[in-house]
């Protein structure tokens, strides 16, 4: 275990270094130092991913602004990877604007959420953003004409919209083709489980979503990331909603990407 490692274990460090966030990015990506640490984790990687391909520009993306601190830190983390990784990141972010429409049916828990909860106030948003665009309006009808003017392929994407049925079209944004995204994207899924009452389950939400999304598509699956508890030096809440999107037939999905040296490819006697 590394130094930085054991430090981290003592009380109050990660505080600290919160409140005072030097450092590396790789650090601070590694041990969570941002306020959404989640959202740095899936940008970092996704901008390795992209610097290892050769491709110079991505997009990272939020269903589901609500009032935008997330697409604030969205927005802070982005500019500060991308800059020591030498790779742009475009922040998009989608939202009804108006709070949360009427729930479908049951698919969409009205039993934990319902019209009008997170409402935006946009004129406060909009002036404390700076690069991120902000796109209002039903998903199912801004997700596909945002595809069609994409001109960097996605590389993260938080889902935020609570809903089965929001949360359906947006993954929608999965069906363009493999120049509209990254051969794999980080995506974090904050609504895969909700308070004790609500009795979350697969049959519902985000989780029937991605099964049906699945389901409909023989080469691009949204499936968990499995080694995070393993890759990550302690647990953290957010690892079991940290999943990634596959498009198998991408043409840059085998592309080999690991260091050829001797050390990483040979183990001697």
């Amino acid at each position: 275990m590394s130094l930085l490692s054991q430090l981290m274990r003592l009380p109050y460090v990660q505080g600290l270094w919160m409140r005072f966030p030097i450092g590396t990015v790789p650090d601070k990506v590694e041990y969570g130092i941002y306020p959404y640490a989640h959202y740095a984790y899936g940008v970092y990687w996704s901008a390795q991913l992209a610097s290892r391909l050769g491709i110079p520009r991505i997009t990272a993306i939020e269903f589901g602004v609500a009032g935008g601190r997330g697409l604030v830190a969205l927005e802070t983390c982005a500019a500060e990877i991308g800059n020591a990784l030498g790779v742009t990141i475009d922040v998009v972010g989608f939202d009804a604007g108006v709070g949360m429409p009427p729930p479908v049916d049951y698919r969409d828990l009205p039993h934990v959420w319902g019209q009008g909860f997170y409402k935006m106030d946009e004129a406060r948003l909009r002036a404390k953003l700076t690069r991120a665009k902000l796109i209002l309006g039903n998903v199912s009808e801004t997700v596909p004409a945002w595809l069609r003017t994409v001109t960097a392929p996605i590389g993260f994407v938080a889902f935020d919209l609570d809903y089965y049925s929001s949360t359906k079209e947006a993954l929608k944004i999965f069906e363009g083709s493999e120049a509209t995204h990254l051969p794999r994207v980080h995506c974090y899924f904050d609504d895969l489980g909700c308070t004790n009452i609500g009795v979350m389950n697969r049959y519902v939400g985000e989780h029937l979503a991605i099964d049906e999304f699945n389901a409909a598509h023989p080469d691009r699956k949204v499936c968990p990331i499995e080694q995070l508890r393993i890759n990550r030096y302690r647990w953290e809440n957010w690892q079991d909603r940290m999943y990634g999107f596959h498009n198998f037939s991408h043409a840059l999905y085998t592309r080999h990407l690991m260091p050829s040296t001797a050390r990483h490819t040979q183990l001697p006697l």
